[in-house]
């Protein structure tokens, strides 16, 4: 067996066969979950001949091979005497609590940020606006203001998204748990139901009596019963906690129907059944002990900021990069939605504000030191997209790789939440990220205030103390000359070369500047990523197909001449299992340079939420003198796009 001593070496360093939970892989990496990740040896598999390098990441621990990783996964797999199981994982748990819980909340919360983010900032600019109309023309202007038709549309354009949250998340939530969608969003929609929230009205609905009478967080009036039963009505607009715990819940009371009901009539019986029980169980109980329980969470966290914001601020903003790389960010965007339902402000997120211009302000200082040319290039757009709020392309492609800016940038950013807790800031809404994020922090009532001031504050000093620290402390680079300084030099001629052609109609965007670190850094290889503006894929070069992944999203050709070219069609669509794909060549097919490989449907590919930009690699371009990008900022099929120096 070819693999089989790297499959024994990799089983060793990743702490021995008792000590994995599952494998997979995709089509670079072997993915595993490990029950305790501490007994792996990362250093000694980095250095492995036969691996590129490692991630951990959400659970999973990932071992980057290159693009003949199915065989040897097949080594793995026969070497440890792993068993499989219809999906081709490992049987297994699916992970600790801790992974499992990052993965609910990212899958639950994350299809909406993007659009939750943009209606925040409507708040934000409709809060400033509100502000300043009432400084240059007094109270009474701002109040007429508040009752216009402009303001009245603007904010509902701005608030509906968080008002209506509990029917979104019952959207996202029920796809997680796997239950139907559609029973998710009605449970949500009932929770804020109008003729629902009136009962809050007590001319119209007169308490009854109170339950729990005494009992500050719990006590209840009564106004309405269902069959008897007493009803404590929360206000369950922009809640989190219930919808979730419902969504889940019914799920489990959706599958129970689906085993006992003839399939004649699943379709609305199942939907009918799961309702009548959830929906009432929802508000009797479910609602009010969630409800509770976010207050609590809530005091919580407010108890633990108050301690000391100012460490609380070192702490978060110092390590918030760190947490976003690991993926355990997530854990803290429902604790900061539910601050703002419960609490109408939060100061949790505000903690890391600075971090990303203490990132920009590191990777401002790379592009001032360096002499390399290729840095300078990835740093440019780095910086650029680091200002709106979107760090991966600084982190993944500048700062992580060289070290030492990257633990600069934390420093920085540390320093400015600590600034931020001082001066006790708030965000009011889940707005906009980088320089739109100010938006967040302006007081729905007194406009800007101290709060906004400490943003701004904290943000400059995190900043220019990330860039001044990263120039004095500087960093080290390979000492190998940029590849177009090299071929300027006088006298040198690079006359043998392959050209490997665009296989796709799109924007050519650098590795750097996207999120996957494996591709960013450019351990799997060089060479570019294309944005593609058509589903098709061609043949980049004349050769074979020896790589070819199942579901279509991933293929590698060795050309003619020896250059092994991988081409991966956007980030993370391996999860989509080859839906959207049409495969219109098979592994080992000879092909030539233009020959369609492979259909895509970009529009339902970015409906399901996943990214499209797709690197072009040259996996072994250390076999060559030099691998040239292209300098075109748009390219069609057949388009030269990398030229390989021999």
């Amino acid at each position: 067996m070819k693999y089989e001593q790297l499959a024994k070496d990799i089983i060793e360093n990743v702490g021995g066969k008792e000590n994995v939970i599952s494998v997979v892989h995709c089509i670079t990496r072997l993915r595993f979950k490990l029950k305790d990740e501490s007994k792996a040896n990362t250093d000694v598999l980095k250095e492995m001949d036969g691996v590129v390098t490692v991630m951990i990441s959400g659970g999973q621990y990932q071992v980057v091979i290159g693009n003949h990783v199915p065989d040897v996964y097949a080594a793995v797999i026969a070497v440890g005497g792993f068993g499989t199981d219809a999906s081709g994982d490992v049987a297994g748990p699916k992970g600790n609590l801790f992974d499992r819980f990052i993965d609910m909340i990212s899958g639950i919360f994350a299809p909406t940020l993007g659009v939750l983010a943009a209606t925040g900032m409507i708040k934000g600019f409709l809060a400033l606006a509100v502000f300043i109309v009432g400084q240059m023309y007094g109270a009474d202007a701002s109040a007429a203001f508040q009752v216009s038709g402009t303001y009245l549309i603007l904010y509902a354009i701005g608030d509906s998204l968080f008002y209506f949250f509990p029917i979104f998340l019952g959207y996202t939530a029920s796809k997680k748990f796997g239950g139907n969608i559609f029973i998710g969003m009605a449970i949500g929609a009932a929770l804020v139901y109008p003729n629902i929230v009136a009962v809050g009205n007590v001319e119209q609905f007169p308490v009854l009596y109170t339950l729990f009478t005494g009992v500050p967080v719990i006590e209840s009036n009564i106004q309405i019963d269902f069959f008897g039963i007493p009803v404590i009505l929360m206000s369950y607009a922009s809640s989190v906690i219930p919808i979730i715990i419902a969504a889940w819940f019914a799920s489990v009371v959706e599958k129970f129907w689906k085993k006992i009901i003839p399939d004649v009539i699943k379709t609305f019986i199942v939907p009918l059944f799961t309702l009548l029980i959830v929906v009432p169980l929802t508000f009797l109980i479910i609602g009010p002990i969630a409800t509770w329980a976010g207050s609590l969470l809530g005091m919580v966290t407010m108890f633990v900021y108050n301690l000391s914001p100012i460490v609380a601020g070192l702490f978060l903003g110092g390590f918030w990069q760190v947490f976003v790389i690991f993926g355990l960010h997530w854990g803290l965007i429902p604790i900061a939605i539910n601050n703002l339902m419960t609490a109408g402000a939060d100061p949790v997120l505000s903690l890391s504000f600075a971090a990303s211009f203490a990132q920009i302000g590191a990777v401002l200082a790379v592009f001032i030191r360096t002499r390399k040319q290729s840095t300078k290039s990835l740093a440019i757009p780095a910086f650029i997209s680091g200002i709106f709020g979107v760090t991966e392309p600084a982190i993944y492609g500048v700062t992580l790789p060289l070290k030492r800016p990257f633990i600069m940038s934390c420093i920085g950013a540390a320093v400015g939440g600590a600034i931020i807790g001082f001066f006790g800031t708030n965000a009011y809404t889940m707005g906009g990220l980088g320089i739109f994020g100010y938006f967040n922090f302006i007081h729905p009532v007194e406009g800007i205030n101290a709060g906004v001031i400490g943003a701004l504050l904290g943000t400059l000093v995190g900043f220019v103390l990330a860039f001044i620290l990263t120039l004095v402390v500087g960093f080290k680079e390979e000492e190998k000359p940029d590849s177009k300084d090299a071929a300027r030099r006088e006298g040198e001629t690079l006359v043998e070369h392959e050209v490997v052609v665009s296989p796709l109609n799109g924007e050519v965007k650098l590795l750097g500047e996207i999120s996957d670190e494996a591709f960013a850094s450019g351990a799997l290889g060089k060479g570019v990523a294309i944005e593609p503006s058509e589903g098709k894929l061609y043949a980049p070069v004349s050769g074979t197909v020896t790589a070819l992944f199942p579901t279509g999203h991933a293929v590698g050709i060795t050309s003619k001449d020896g250059a092994e070219v991988l081409i991966h069609i956007g980030m993370d669509t391996v999860q989509l299992n080859g839906q959207h794909f049409t495969q219109h060549v098979k592994q080992g097919d000879v092909v030539e340079v233009g020959q369609l490989l492979v259909e895509f449907d970009i529009e339902a590919i970015k409906t399901a939420g996943y990214s499209l930009i797709t690197p072009v690699v040259v996996t072994n371009g250390d076999q060559y003198l030099d691998v040239l990008v292209t300098e075109e900022k748009t390219v069609k099929v057949g388009d030269r796009l990398i030229t390989v120096v021999i």
